[in-house]
């Protein structure tokens, strides 16, 4: 097989359809950023899970000269009622740890989790945040007992479950990672539509040549080579701008996330390169996929 004729066919037929060509690459490009962008938020989403979900706690909070909870009649809980709640708790199967957390230490761990928002610490100071009893599960997804042994005690002005706080937090990751790949799927459909039409319009440009060569015994492979490799260049070259398009996906829109919610987990650069890498096979499988089923179906070489 002449290599020189392959690539110049290849040549031949890029800049015939040059604007086609630039609408594939461009098509290729978002379908490609946006189907990266979903497996980011979905790696982002699932390290976060893995992390989270092992130590989350029920966060008991204790009444407070502010508390609104008519029961805690605007008083301090009393030590006695903490430590009562505290045996209840500690004597509970499904509990392995109870802490106890004051205004202060309370205060302290706020600022930390929030140090990337500073309109959230300039909106709260030490004493807005009560005395809390923070409770490890030893499951996490059993925490009815817990709060049942809570609700109606003395000195407990509200309960949080923080694991039902995460999963809430999640369902929106999780809908706009579907919401990424979805439109991605949109773009892909377009981007098969414009291989089919690029890759037929390329052909009956030189539909003179195909014939010569049919006429001279080439083989299928041989004819159709240059078409096929027209489309995996093109699904190439929109693969790497999809490449710098998920870089910037991952420093304006994962890295922003993961500072505004605190995941506390962030993707590293070879998670990212992973991505890129299976996003560019995928652009080129596609477009080179997309041009051979064309050929066999319109032309019929």
């Amino acid at each position: 097989m002449r290599l020189h004729f392959v690539f110049q066919e290849i040549w031949i037929g890029l800049r015939r359809n040059l604007t086609m060509t630039i609408s594939l690459i461009i098509t290729v490009a978002i379908a490609m950023a946006l189907f990266g962008t979903g497996m980011l938020l979905k790696r982002q989403v699932d390290s976060s899970k893995n992390y989270w979900y092992d130590k989350v706690n029920v966060s008991i909070y204790l009444c407070s000269k502010s508390s609104s909870n008519s029961a805690c009649s605007n008083k301090e809980a009393t030590e006695q009622q903490r430590t009562e709640l505290t045996e209840t708790l500690e004597a509970l199967p499904e509990v392995s740890e109870v802490e106890y957390e004051n205004k202060h230490d309370a205060y302290e761990r706020f600022k930390t989790l929030f140090a990337n928002t500073p309109g959230m610490l300039a909106a709260t100071k030490e004493g807005d945040i009560p005395d809390s009893l923070r409770v490890r599960l030893k499951d996490p997804s059993k925490f009815t007992t817990v709060i049942s042994a809570a609700e109606g005690a003395r000195g407990v002005d509200q309960i949080v479950n923080e694991r039902e706080l995460l999963e809430k937090l999640f369902k929106i990751m999780d809908g706009l990672q579907w919401a990424a790949l979805f439109l991605a799927l949109i773009q892909v459909f377009a981007a098969i539509l414009l291989v089919g039409n690029t890759v037929r319009l390329s052909a009956f440009n030189r539909r003179r040549e195909t014939g010569i060569m049919r006429l001279v015994g080439a083989s299928n492979m041989y004819i159709q080579l240059p078409f096929i490799l027209e489309g995996a260049i093109a699904g190439l070259a929109g693969g790497f701008i999809a490449a710098i398009l998920l870089v910037g996906s991952k420093l304006l829109l994962i890295d922003t996330l993961q500072n505004s919610l605190q995941f506390a987990t962030q993707l590293t650069w070879t998670q990212v390169a992973g991505v890129i890498i299976f996003s560019i096979a995928v652009g080129v499988l596609l477009c080179a996929g997309a041009s051979f089923l064309t050929l066999r179906r319109y032309l019929k070489i």
